[in-house]
């Protein structure tokens, strides 16, 4: 009776960790104990705005919530879309899912530049096999989007159709991008490596130089999909 006991009450436990890990658009107790924040509350587009400051409204033919996940479908016009705040020293992770010949991305320390406009940091999200942007390695997925190539050996993709997870760390100024819990991309802005890759991006005529900034917004881009996102997260570092 007591083995039956103890068994159950593993049991209900396991059970109940599963359940509370694998909730969507939701934090754990520990996440926040460690501070994370949603930025996806599963139904709405709330806290997301425009590149001049205006709360995004899911709608359709733009940003829509569908099945629990922000999503653009193929061919709509939502415009990027970014975060309220600023961030400098942070982790970010988000969900994502594509179909076959997407090409987009997620930006962060989005920023106007002085020469060059408005940019950001792209963490690359492309279908490697068709997406039409796949010939460089620096423009494959985990890439620091025409800067720097991911470690194509250390990448485990799921196919379009199917989630990943990407992971995003800042802090001062070393940088890293993940994939499915695995780190592809480490770097450190302002390094040899990283001005090298700047110098011979389309980037390289910025002004400040491209990427150096202390902080800036989040942006999920607009490259007419179809794309799905689900568990954003950020915590400030």
């Amino acid at each position: 009776m007591r083995k039956l006991f103890l068994t159950l009450i593993m049991g209900a436990v396991v059970t109940t960790a599963f359940s509370q890990k694998a909730k969507d658009n939701t934090l754990t107790k520990k996440e926040a104990g460690e501070h994370w924040k949603l930025l996806f509350d599963g139904s709405t587009a709330t806290g997301w705005t425009t590149i001049d400051g205006k709360p995004v409204t899911a709608a359709p033919g733009a940003w829509e919530v569908v099945d629990g996940a922000l999503t653009l479908k193929k061919g709509a016009n939502g415009g990027d879309i970014y975060t309220a705040d600023e961030y400098g020293d942070f982790e970010f992770t988000a969900d994502f899912n594509i179909e076959p010949a997407t090409n987009t991305g997620i930006k962060y320390f989005c920023y106007k530049y002085n020469k060059g406009g408005n940019l950001g940091c792209e963490f690359q999200i492309i279908d490697d096999v068709l997406g039409e942007d796949n010939k460089q390695p620096n423009h494959l997925l985990g890439s620091l989007y025409d800067v720097l190539p991911p470690v194509e050996a250390k990448k485990k993709v799921n196919p379009p159709g199917q989630w990943n997870t990407i992971r995003v760390v800042a802090k001062g100024k070393h940088v890293e991008h993940w994939v499915n819990g695995v780190k592809v991309l480490e770097f450190t802005r302002g390094s040899k490596e990283y001005l090298d890759g700047v110098a011979a991006s389309k980037f390289n005529k910025a002004e400040p130089v491209f990427g150096m900034v202390d902080k800036g917004r989040i942006q999920l881009q607009d490259h007419h999909g179809p794309v799905m996102f689900k568990n954003i997260k950020v915590r400030v570092l």
